[in-house]
């Protein structure tokens, strides 16, 4: 339960998030919250991380509901287990659902958080991505040196 709960809390807060950003800030534009630390400038990115491969954003979301089935499917099968992978696959798949919601509605994510270390624009799903990312390394790591699987 608690994989599904993350995974749509994240989906809910991206898309709320989104919509708000489309519906105030216009593209291009940037409203300072923290002057040192964030910025919200609304950008329409139809390719991948750093603009890369822009105009196959719809095909981006092939690779995202890929993602998300296959991770349905090794959960379904018993070989992803924990609270700690329950938390990691939360945040994936909410960020990857997130993000091909808009690939497949728009063609185009909208991103708008743009941190002013300069690591370019990105979105909450994208947030909930590396957050994945970094609690999967995280379990593998402690999985490894416990050498038994983390559960």
């Amino acid at each position: 339960m608690l994989f599904y709960c993350i995974a749509i809390m994240v989906i809910a807060v991206d898309q709320l998030a989104k919509i708000a950003v489309r519906g105030s800030i216009e593209v291009g534009s940037t409203v300072t919250l923290w002057e040192s630390f964030l910025n919200l400038t609304h950008y329409e990115n139809s390719g991948m991380a750093h603009s890369l491969f822009q105009g196959y954003g719809r095909l981006f979301a092939v690779f995202a509901v890929i993602f998300i089935a296959g991770v349905l499917y090794y959960r379904q099968k018993g070989e992803i287990k924990g609270k700690p992978m329950d938390i990691s696959m939360g945040f994936l798949v909410g960020g990857a659902a997130g993000n091909a919601i808009d690939r497949i509605l728009f063609g185009k994510v909208t991103d708008f958080l743009e941190f002013t270390s300069g690591h370019g624009i990105l979105n909450l799903a994208d947030v909930a991505i590396n957050i994945g990312v970094v609690l999967l390394l995280i379990t593998a790591a402690v999985s490894i040196i416990l050498r038994k699987p983390v559960s």
